[in-house]
This record gives C-alpha cells, sequence and structure tokens, in this order.
C-alpha cells in the first residue's frame, strides 16, 4: 500500500519581534488569517484567558508589531504576514472560560487615519499646471506613508500613455486630469486611482521588506495559475454565482474635442470571439440608437460627459468591473498558502461552464481544532474563458513542494 506524507499543520506567531512565550502559545486555540485584494489583510487569533493571566498583558497591546507565519511540519514556515495589533476584544462568559481575540492589520490600514487637501501636479513654462502621471503620483503617497510602491510596468505604461494622448488631443482638457485630493484618506485616494486604471492594491508580503510594499496590480495580463484543485480531489467544495444583474455589453461617452470642435461618441467593449477590447469612436451627431442602432444601444452603460484626459480611464474602470463580477464562486480546500489574493487558481470537475481559470479575490487561512483549512472568494474575469489550461496543472494540489490528491 502507498505510504502518504502525513503532515502537521504549525505556526509561528511573532509579536514586536520576538517568539510569543511558550504558556501564551498554549493558550492560542485558534488562528484565521485573511488576505485580499480589496482593503488591509487581518489576523484574528483566539487566546483563552484562565484566571484573566492574559488580561492587560503589555505583550498584547494595540501597536505592537505582529508577524505570522504558517506551514506544516516538519517544512520551513511560510511569513504570510507583517503587521501590527490593531484591536483586542475581550469575552467574560457566565461559568465558561473568559477569551481574548487579537486582532492585527497590515499597514495599509495606517492610510486609512486622517484626511487630506492637496493636488499632485507640475508647473511648466508657458503651459502651467499638468497632471503627474497616476504611476508618480501612488508613489508619492505611499512613501508619505513609508511604504514602498511596486507599479505593475504594463499597468503604469498604459497610464502614462493615456495622459499623453490625451494631451496630445487637447492640452486644455488634458490639464483638467490634476489629481485632486479634497477631505479624502490616503486609502480613499489611492483606490480611486487604482480603480480608474484598472489596478488592485494590496499590500503584497510576499515582496521585500515584508508588510511595507504596497503594490498596484494590473491584473489584465496575469494568467497563469499557481495551484490547480479539482473536485472530490484537492477540492473539498465550490460554490459558484453566475448572475446577468449589472451585466451590459459596453460602456459609452460623448466627448468634446475642442482642439477640432466636433463631439464623437466614444464606446468600449469586449470582444468575447477575439477576447480583446474593443475601442470605436464615431461622430456625436443625434441620438446613441441612431449610432449603432437600438439593439445594442439598450446593453450599453452611457456615463457623464468626461474630458479627453479621463475618458479612457473612466470607461475601463466602469466596464472592468461589470465584465469581471458575472461568475463568482467560494470554496475551500485543505490548507494550502499557494491560495493567495491576487493569484489565478485553476478548477477541475466542474463541468464546461463553471471548471477554468479564477482570480482569487481572498483567502483566508484557519488553523483550529479541526486542522488547517483554507477558504477562498474568486471570480471568473472574462478573458479566462480563451485561455486554455496550463497542461501539468490539473487537479493536484501543492503544499510546501509536495503533491497531494
Amino acid at each position: 500500500m502507498a505510504r502518504f506524507p502525513a503532515y502537521a499543520p504549525e505556526y509561528r506567531i511573532e509579536i514586536d519581534g520576538e517568539p510569543i512565550p511558550p504558556a501564551l502559545r498554549g493558550c492560542v486555540s485558534r488562528i484565521s488569517h485573511t488576505d485580499g485584494i480589496q482593503g488591509a489583510d487581518r489576523v484574528e487569533i483566539s487566546v483563552a484567558n484562565p484566571d484573566l493571566r492574559w488580561l492587560d498583558h503589555p505583550l498584547l497591546q494595540v501597536d505592537n508589531g505582529f508577524t505570522l507565519a504558517l506551514g506544516y511540519a516538519p517544512d520551513p514556515l511560510e511569513r504570510v504576514f507583517v503587521g501590527e495589533i490593531t484591536g483586542i476584544n475581550a469575552s467574560f462568559p457566565n461559568g465558561g472560560m473568559p477569551t481574548l481575540t487579537i486582532v492585527a492589520h497590515d499597514f495599509l490600514q495606517r492610510l486609512t487615519i486622517g484626511t487630506k487637501d492637496r493636488g499632485f501636479m507640475l508647473n511648466l513654462p508657458a503651459i502651467g499646471h499638468f497632471p503627474l502621471p497616476d504611476a508618480l503620483v501612488t508613489s508619492l503617497v505611499s512613501a508619505t506613508n513609508l511604504l514602498v510602491p511596486l507599479n505593475d510596468p504594463v499597468g503604469a505604461a498604459l497610464s502614462f500613455l493615456t495622459l499623453v494622448m490625451a494631451y496630445a488631443v487637447s492640452p486644455l482638457e488634458a490639464k483638467k486630469g490634476v489629481r485632486l485630493q479634497q477631505a479624502e484618506s490616503d486609502f480613499d485616494f489611492l483606490s480611486r486611482i487604482a480603480k480608474d486604471n484598472g489596478w488592485e492594491m494590496y499590500i503584497d508580503h510576499t515582496q521585500e521588506p515584508q508588510g511595507s510594499v504596497l503594490r498596484f496590480q494590473f491584473l489584465v495580463q496575469d494568467y497563469a495559475p499557481s495551484v490547480g484543485l479539482a473536485w472530490g480531489q484537492s477540492l473539498s467544495e465550490f460554490t459558484p454565482r453566475l448572475t446577468t444583474v449589472g451585466q451590459v455589453l459596453g460602456v459609452s461617452a460623448r466627448v468634446w474635442l475642442p482642439s477640432i470642435k466636433t463631439e464623437v461618441v466614444v464606446i468600449l467593449s469586449w470582444d468575447y470571439d477575439r477576447a480583446a477590447f474593443d475601442l470605436r469612436i464615431f461622430p456625436g451627431l443625434g441620438a446613441l440608437e441612431g449610432v449603432v442602432g437600438p439593439a445594442e444601444a439598450r446593453k450599453l452603460l452611457t456615463v457623464e460627459a468626461v474630458g479627453p484626459a479621463t475618458m479612457p480611464k473612466k470607461l475601463l474602470s466602469e466596464l472592468l468591473p461589470r465584465l469581471n463580477n458575472r461568475l463568482t464562486g467560494s470554496g475551500s480546500t485543505v490548507g494550502n498558502l499557494a491560495v493567495k489574493a491576487g493569484r489565478v487558481i485553476d478548477l477541475q470537475g466542474l463541468g464546461d461552464q463553471f471548471s477554468g481559470l479564477y482570480r482569487i479575490t481572498s483567502a483566508t487561512h484557519t488553523i483550529d481544532g479541526g486542522g488547517f483549512k483554507t477558504s477562498f472568494e474568486a471570480r471568473k474575469e472574462v478573458w479566462f474563458g480563451s485561455i486554455p489550461t496550463p497542461k501539468g496543472v490539473g487537479g493536484l494540489a501543492r503544499v510546501n513542494g509536495q503533491g497531494i490528491g
């Protein structure tokens, strides 16, 4: 009979750079780590508190540094979280064991503190105020919060290209693209820029220095799956959700071009046959129905008039979420750290419609009395339908380099 290696879930918690004492480790009953591509990553630690021995303990205080590593013994553990304690919740039940819940967030939560009023522009001779590229704006704001910006090269290049094109079409309109932060937190401001460019913003704990790298990732060009799971084998369960609510064929806007004194209709849509974006420009004469026909016009989302400087980003930010939220789902598997937010997962054994590549939007890794479990939320992005499953992925999940089926 074939023998399979036995895996024992293991973890390491450090507070202010030091491993927690054995007495505290012995009282830990549950660990939950959630990472996502929206908002700060979060860790919750449940601690038994007999005789209130951990209440008011100096280790368990807000603002203390906190790191978490997970994995399986005897393999090396992977440090999955670097942040700080942000909350302590206590429970004093009637007749039961008192408990503490330690809550930690990554450094992205620092961006939510306070609001600012400022603009990001260059003062050029004979031109005046000119907008800074969005990749530079995100870098400046990240640096002021002691975070290291990591801009995706493709996304940054596209953002800069749209700015150059806007200036070529209409310098006056391009000036309206100056980024203004008005009574906004840095988190809300950066989130708005990320949405406009089709980026996801999150702390990338796989990059050095861990916990301090703020990533702006353009997901359109990231297709390679990090893990493959098959239902009935490595995929414990999966619940897909398919909806047409809020779905549109494309997004349209009317744009006035001052340089040629002409209004045009711009339509950005997704071509399912070619698996590519389709950008069309028509003279802005009459109603939209007269430009593309009544049938197509009913399936287009019309956004408010924008200038050439902001039009491409406006259309993209409205279309992308609608394309990618048509098919979503949630699932679970045995504890697997290859399941991370932002990565691609290959799901098999779910039929033609629900199998294939998905983007992981959040992942939760839990160690408790039931062992090590990973649950996740995912979305089937529209371009995944035209991408064949890479050979060799199949239904094999991998944990620290070892295959489990």
